[in-house]
C-alpha cells in the first residue's frame, strides 16, 4: 500500500512538472515601443502592472523610443515587435510605398492629448481671444500640430495669417519656452500643463482634444506580417489591453493612479490623479480597442486640412478591426 501511495506521489510530482513546463513553452514573448512616456497612456502600465498580459501567457518588453520617427523604424526594422504611436504614422509610411505596411489593430486613446495654456488667467475665454496673439504650437508635421491648426480653423482662425505662430522650438523645449516668457499661448500635453497650472506660469483654458472629436491618437500597431504569423499573440495582447481600458473606465482616477504610478516616479500621486481624471473625463482613453472608419476619416480630414496627407488610403487597407471585434464580443 506504501508502495502504491509512493508511486503516486511520484506521478503527481511528474505530472505538476510537466504541467509547469507547458506553461513556460506557452508564454510569448513581445517586445513594444512605446512613442514616448505619458500617464495618457495609463491603460497600458494597468495592462503591465495588474498582469493582464500575463494572465494571456505574454511576456511584454516595454522600452520608450521618444519620438514617431524613432518608433517606426524600431518597427519596420524588427527592432520592435508593436509599436504604440500615432496612427499617421502608418500612413507615411504607407504613402511611401512599404511592401510590409504597419497595420492600427488596436486603439488605446481616442482624443489629442494637448491643451491650450495662457499666460494671463482668462475669464470667460474664447477661441477668438487668440487672435493677434502670439501662440508657441507644436513642430510642424506632428499630430498635436495638425490638431492645433485644425481646431483654429474650426473657429476661424487662420493660424498662419491671424497670429504669430511659433513652429520652430523643439518638443522637449517647448514648455521651457514658454516658461522663459515665449508666447502668450501654448499648447502642452499632461502633466505639464497641469504642473503650469499649479505653480502660477500658466492657466488651462481649453482642450485640444475636446475641440477636435475622436480620432485614433495613438494606437497599437505591427508590420502585417507580423500580424499574419502571430494572430494569436496579438489576439492575447488586444484582450489584455481591452481589460486594462474597461479597469480604467470602471476605477476612480486615484485607484488608476496609484496602479501605474512606478511609472512616473517623479510625479506626485495627486499630480497622476488630476491627470488621469482630466483625460477620462474628456473621453481620451479609449475604452475598447476597436478603430473604427469614423475615427480614421476624422484622421485624415485633420491631415489634408494641415497639407500633410501624402495620399487618401482607406481605412480597410491599413485598420485591422476583426481582432478588436472578436475580443469585444467574447
Amino acid at each position: 500500500m506504501k508502495k502504491i501511495q509512493l508511486a503516486g506521489i511520484v506521478l503527481m510530482a511528474i505530472l505538476l512538472a510537466v504541467t509547469a513546463a507547458c506553461g513556460q513553452q506557452q508564454t510569448t514573448s513581445l517586445k513594444v515601443a512605446e512613442v514616448t512616456r505619458s500617464i495618457f497612456y495609463a491603460p497600458q502600465y494597468v495592462a503591465l502592472e495588474k498582469g493582464f498580459f500575463e494572465e494571456e501567457g505574454l511576456e511584454v518588453e516595454l522600452n520608450t523610443t521618444w519620438g514617431g520617427d524613432k518608433t517606426m523604424t524600431a518597427l519596420l526594422s524588427d527592432g520592435t515587435d508593436i509599436a504604440l504611436v500615432g496612427s499617421e504614422t502608418s500612413i507615411y509610411v504607407h504613402a511611401r510605398g512599404a511592401n510590409d505596411p504597419a497595420i492600427n489593430f488596436a486603439q488605446l486613446t481616442q482624443t489629442d492629448g494637448t491643451f491650450l495654456v495662457a499666460r494671463e488667467k482668462v475669464e470667460n475665454f474664447k477661441w477668438e481671444d487668440l487672435n493677434d496673439s502670439t501662440f508657441l504650437g507644436q513642430r510642424k508635421g506632428g499630430m498635436p500640430q495638425m490638431v492645433g491648426e485644425f481646431v483654429l480653423k474650426q473657429h476661424d482662425i487662420d493660424p498662419h495669417e491671424d497670429l504669430e505662430l511659433i513652429q520652430n522650438v523643439d518638443f522637449a523645449n517647448i514648455p521651457n519656452a514658454f516658461a522663459s516668457g515665449t508666447g502668450d499661448y501654448v499648447q502642452l500635453f499632461e502633466p505639464t500643463a497641469s504642473i503650469f497650472e499649479k505653480e502660477g506660469v500658466g492657466h488651462i483654458v481649453a482642450s485640444f482634444g475636446e475641440e477636435s472629436g475622436h480620432v485614433p491618437y495613438t494606437v497599437f500597431m505591427a508590420k502585417e506580417s507580423y500580424i499574419n504569423e502571430n494572430e494569436e499573440a496579438i489576439r492575447k495582447f488586444t484582450r489584455a489591453i481591452y481589460k486594462a481600458q474597461q479597469w480604467v473606465q470602471e476605477h476612480s482616477a486615484m485607484e488608476t493612479a496609484k496602479v501605474i504610478q512606478p511609472y512616473f516616479e517623479d510625479s506626485e500621486l495627486d499630480l497622476i490623479a488630476t491627470v488621469v481624471d482630466r483625460y477620462k473625463s474628456q473621453g481620451s482613453f479609449a475604452t475598447n480597442p476597436l478603430l473604427d472608419e469614423k475615427e480614421w476619416n476624422n484622421l485624415k480630414a485633420i491631415m489634408k486640412e494641415a497639407g500633410e496627407l501624402p495620399e487618401d488610403v482607406n481605412h480597410e487597407t491599413l485598420v485591422n478591426t476583426s481582432i478588436a471585434e472578436d475580443i469585444i464580443n467574447e
